[in-house]
Formats: structure tokens, sequence, C-alpha cells
């Protein structure tokens, strides 16, 4: 048998935030089965690939341990020799100072295949993110870009005289540029700009010049950072949108501030205060099934939330068919077909088919489902539901039943364990005969994605979404694996907002954490983000 070619994408992972991939290596991370990233790859890019891809961090960073250069090497080829698709994913642009020569020499010198995937570079995005242009007829007709990791070796005489400098890597080398430059002819009121993890919620950015620069930010961390160093720096305040302040200067995390550190004063136009996003400067972590569609989480992103991902159910097959398969093959016996969610429907469809059968089969039998969502699963299959309840939960389903159960047989294909035993009870209670067939299995995943973990443990979670019972239940015993030996386990939800899809997935927040923050007031993922853009407005 012939083994797959494998090959090697050298990918740009852009600025940061997942928004600013291109579609090509969004597409390419989708179906990577090798990650091979870097320190500065935003943690939200690791999640845009399938659940079994392996993932090797080898970054690089200062005074830490890393993983060397000659080893990055051997992994690539290695991984592609396997037969793998490989994706190294390097900060901003491969090419830009991303130390790809050595690689692709490695990988040319094995017979490995690879290909180059631009992206964009923090030198373009931070001025932009920032409002700076780094062209202008008048004060900039021309830029240079450069790295400062190495500053005894940059000629600054021929710097000193362009008129807009665009400077990576060079925080902890800020004083030695500014002596630099001063030295070689550039007047200490030049401005200067410094963007701090430009394009994301944690983006900082301090306007001064040349000569007072190190009064604002001497003890202050500034790395990743970019600098830039020109008169454009002052069009700022001529380019920013009018409803916003031009500058949205130290956003710092809690603690991160010293009692000595100076506190960099905002330049504040005079224009109206800003009207962000009604979810910026939000981390929301959310709960869902492995492989689940992140549309929930697009919604918010929408909304300027930044979002985590934390798969906490595993849905497959039941430990047996042969109940469903039984069902399914009396289906003329029914009188009404009811599915409560998404899993109920695709595996009884796939049981369906797998006996040969089609939607025909289904003819006689009227169905009904508890929610849009499973309503619009359902007409995946080219079914119309014959009952949707107004208020999309299993209490309206049997109070607005549009027929008489008395007498009536009832399907309903469920979750094996842990399922809604109230609607079973209420139809029951109302002369239904139901018969419960487990359809497909949820259980607690194995561990937590450490991106989220991480997030939890030093608490910079500010909500966390539930849209089901059992996503609440095995959150916490994810979550008990984590702080089990910690004396804080108790305190890590204090302060983080829980907020809830709907009544019943509320009284089991309430039953293990003893509160619910927000509940939707329509029980749906549409529903649940308009809750929380409310409250965000007024909190």
């Amino acid at each position: 048998m012939t083994q797959e070619r494998g090959k090697v994408y050298l990918v740009g992972a852009g600025p940061g935030d997942v928004a600013y991939l291109t579609v090509k290596a969004y597409n390419l991370l989708a179906a990577a089965q090798v990650l091979i990233y870097d320190a500065l790859v935003d943690a939200q890019l690791l999640q845009c690939v399938p659940p079994d891809c392996l993932k090797l961090d080898v970054g690089k960073r200062g005074g830490k341990p890393s993983t060397t250069q000659a080893e990055i090497n051997k992994l690539l080829v290695k991984h592609c020799q396997q037969g793998k698709q490989v994706v190294r994913l390097k900060s901003g642009d491969p090419l830009i100072f991303g130390r790809c020569t050595s690689e692709i020499e490695a990988l040319k010198a094995s017979g490995c295949d690879f290909e180059l995937v631009p992206g964009i570079s923090s030198a373009l995005a931070a001025p932009l993110f920032a409002g700076i242009p780094l062209t202008d007829p008048v004060l900039s007709r021309t830029f240079a870009v450069f790295t400062a990791h190495e500053p005894e070796v940059l000629d600054w005489e021929a710097l000193s005289r362009l008129e807009t400098l665009v400077i990576l890597m060079g925080g902890q080398h800020l004083p030695e540029i500014l002596d630099q430059l001063v030295r070689h002819g550039r007047s200490h009121l030049t401005p200067i700009a410094i963007i701090r993890w430009a394009g994301t919620p944690d983006q900082q950015i301090w306007i001064a010049q040349l000569g007072n620069i190190l009064e604002q930010t001497s003890e202050l961390s500034l790395s990743p950072a970019v600098i830039v160093i020109g008169e454009v720096v002052g069009l700022r305040k001529y380019l920013q949108p009018e409803n916003i302040y031009l500058d949205e200067i130290i956003r710092q995390q809690p603690g991160e501030r010293h009692e000595s550190t100076p506190t960099p004063q905002p330049m504040l136009s005079n224009f109206p205060p800003s009207s962000p996003l009604p979810l910026t400067g939000k981390t929301i972590l959310v709960t869902r099934s492995v492989g689940q569609s992140s549309q929930f989480s697009d919604r918010l992103i929408a909304s300027g939330a930044t979002v985590i991902e934390m798969p906490t159910l595993e849905i497959g097959p039941p430990s047996s068919w042969e109940a469903l398969d039984n069902a399914i093959a009396h289906l003329s016996d029914f009188d009404w077909l009811i599915f409560s969610s998404t899993n109920g429907i695709d595996y009884f469809f796939e049981r369906l088919i797998a006996q040969g059968k089609d939607t025909r089969a289904l003819a006689g039998v009227k169905i009904a489902v508890v929610g849009e969502k499973t309503a619009h699963s359902l007409k995946q299959h080219s079914i119309q539901a014959d009952f949707i309840p107004p208020n999309f939960v299993a209490d309206s389903l049997v109070e607005n039943f549009p027929d008489k159960l008395d007498g009536k047989k009832v399907l309903f294909p469920r979750v094996e364990s842990g399922g809604r035993e109230v609607l079973v009870k209420e139809l029951t209670a109302k002369g239904a005969k139901v018969i419960e067939v487990a359809a497909y299995q949820s259980c607690c995943p194995s561990g937590i994605p450490p991106v989220a973990e991480l997030a939890l443990q030093n608490r910079k979670v500010n909500v966390i979404t539930f849209a089901s019972s059992k996503t609440v239940q095995f959150f916490c015993q994810l979550t008990n694996k984590i702080f089990s030996n910690n004396s804080d386990a108790s305190q890590f939800l204090e302060g983080v907002c829980i907020a809830s899809i709907g009544p019943q997935t509320s009284k089991t927040c309430h039953a293990l954490f003893g509160r619910v923050d927000v509940e939707a007031q329509e029980y749906t993922l549409d529903g649940l983000t308009q809750a929380l853009i409310t409250w965000a407005t007024n909190s």
C-alpha cells in the first residue's frame, strides 16, 4: 500500500485574533493533522484544528527553555515523511523575521513537499490597529521595518535619516534605541508610539516623544510590542473615528501593575466617549460538545467578546442500538415522534438509513420538537415539524401539545442517561404511552484544553456559559480535577458571571454553584447572546 504523501505548510498566523487569518490559513488549520506553533500564536487559533490533531508547542521564549531550531527542523521532516499534513504556524508572516530559511532548507534536503502561506505582519497590522499611517504624502514617503533584537549590529546613522521606523522585538532595548536615534540626529521631540498586544482585547498603546517615553514605560513589560517612530504618529488623532477615544491606553489585567509603576496619562480627544461593541473586554468561556459548531462563539466574537471554547460533552453512539432499531422497525405503531435535541435527530436518521429506510417511513407519524435549533436540524432532513412549543422548553411542549395524549403511543429517542425524565413523566400523566429509546450517549471529556485551564487558573474568565444541564455537571467534574489540590478551589468562580440558556440548566447551576447570574429570556443561543449583551450593558 502506498503511503499518502505528506506536506508542510509554513503559515502566517497574522497579528493574533482568528478574525485576521487568511481564508487559506483557516482552511489549512481545519484540516491539519499536525500543528507546530510558536510562542506568540494566539491561543484561539489552537482551537481551529481538528480534535485529533497533534499540537506541538515549539515557541522560543527569552530566558526560558526553548525548542532548538534544529529540533524544530527534525519535527517538520519527521511528520512530513510520515505522510502527515503539517501546519507550521508562525506569528505574523512566515518570512518576516520568521526564521523560515533553516526550516525550508531542512525540508528541501529531505525531499519534503512544502508551501508558504502569507499572513499579516504585526509590522503592518499594529500601526493600523492604533490608527497610525505608515505613509503620508508629506510626512512619510518611506518607512523601514527592522528588528531590534540585536541593536548593536544595526546602522543607526542610516536608520535615523528615514522618516518612519517600525521596530519589532525592541521592548527590552528601548533605552538603547532612543539613545542611538538621538545621538544620530533625531530630535528628542520626535513622536513615538508603542503598541503592545496589538489587535487583541489586551492591546495597550503609549504615545509620547523620544525624550519622555521612558517616563511612561520604564517599569513596564513591553513584550510583545511594535514601536512606531516618526511624525506620522501625530496623525493618529485626525484619523480615528469620531465616536471613540483617541488613546485607549493602559488596560492592565488585575495584578499586573505595581504601586511604584507610573501610570501613563491618556491623551483624550474632544470627541464623545467610545461606543465599543457591547461585549468588548469580556472573556467568555463557552462550554459545549466536542466537535460542535462554533456558531455561538461566532455570535459572541461579533459582539466584541474574547471567546475560549471548553468542550464539556462528548457525544457518541449508545451502548446498544437494539432498542432504537426495534422502534424504527415498527414506526407505523407510533402516533408521535418527539425530538428534544439535534443529537437525537442525527442518530435517529443515521439508524433509519442503516435499516434501508428513508423519510417515507415517517409518513403516518407526527413529529414534535423542542427548540428552533432542533426544528432546523429536522428541516435538514426535508421534514417540517408538526409541533414546536412556543417557549422552546419541554414543559411548554406538554402544556401546549396540539393533540389529546390519552392513549397515544409516543416514541422518544433520547440520550442514554440523564435525559428529560420530567417530560416523560408529564406525558405519561396525560395518558400517553411513551417509549424511550437510547439514540446517543453523552459523557465527560478526559481533560480540559490548556487554554481554558490556564484562563480559569489565572482568573481571566469573566463569563461562563452553559447550554444544558449536562454541560454544568461535566464542567464541575473537569474543574474538580484542576482544583482538587488547590486551597482556592472554592473561589475560582468568584466574580465570574454564570450564564444559563434556560430554566432547567439554571436549576442545575443553582444546585452546583449556588447561583445563576444571567438566564436567557428566549431559551436559544441567540437568546443567551442577547442576555449577555444586556448584562454587559447594565453592569
